[in-house]
């Protein structure tokens, strides 16, 4: 039997901005990959790493984690964690201090234009401001937790961890997955036809990574 997906959501986004990708695993593949179960919760963004992480925990166990930027970030602690994982895929994470500046331009897009600057500049033209949850406060929590968060190597027995990068992406998001596969040992693969906002530019890519991991997975 194949193991559940668990999706994890950003900042700035809510559970919705999986949709196109939900319909993508639950249909049957044309090559015979199987629909698979899927989870989509939406986080409390409380902009408290541990709690975050004890929300998703349940989901998570014995699941392949999903996530894309802060939801890869928090895949990254999941991982880390004594939470047992089935694999995870994890879109272009925070990284901490290993590359200093990679979030600048998202804290620089924040100060400027609020949580509409802060979309724009980390997801790009594809994020629409009904995108973002409807409390205004998530954005701030959320950004200053993952601003905090400093990457530990998967635990034991954690199954695939694969990272990915979008191949229109600048060099630091390159440089945070060249990092953590060096530091780590976690899988590095880079997505075409893409750039942070996988979900809404090239969502079929990271759904055959995933597929990939729940294969191997199922063994």
């Amino acid at each position: 039997m194949a193991p559940r997906v668990l999706l994890v959501h950003g900042a700035a986004t809510t559970a919705a901005v999986w949709d196109a990708v939900i319909r993508l695993l639950q249909e049957p593949s044309e090559d015979g990959f199987p629909g698979l179960e899927v989870l989509a919760p939406q986080r409390p963004s409380s902009g408290d790493l541990d709690r975050e992480v004890a929300f998703l925990s349940e989901a998570a166990r014995g699941a392949v984690v999903v996530g894309v930027s802060g939801g890869a970030t928090l895949g990254l602690a999941l991982a880390s964690s004594d939470v047992p994982l089935a694999g995870a895929v994890l879109h272009e994470p925070a990284v901490g201090t290993l590359v200093p500046g990679l979030l600048d331009h998202v804290v620089a897009g924040y100060a400027q234009g609020g949580v509409t600057g802060f979309g724009r500049a980390l997801y790009g033209p594809g994020w629409s401001p009904a995108m973002a949850p409807a409390d205004p406060g998530a954005v701030d929590r959320d950004l200053a937790m993952f601003r905090a968060f400093q990457p530990q190597a998967p635990a034991a027995g954690q199954g695939n961890v694969v990272v990915t990068v979008g191949g229109d992406s600048p060099p630091t998001r390159h440089e945070a997955a060249r990092v953590l596969h060096e530091r780590f040992g976690v899988e590095a693969h880079v997505l075409p036809g893409c750039r942070h906002f996988v979900q809404h530019d090239n969502p079929a890519e990271l759904v055959a990574v995933l597929r990939d991991v729940v294969a191997r997975a199922r063994g």
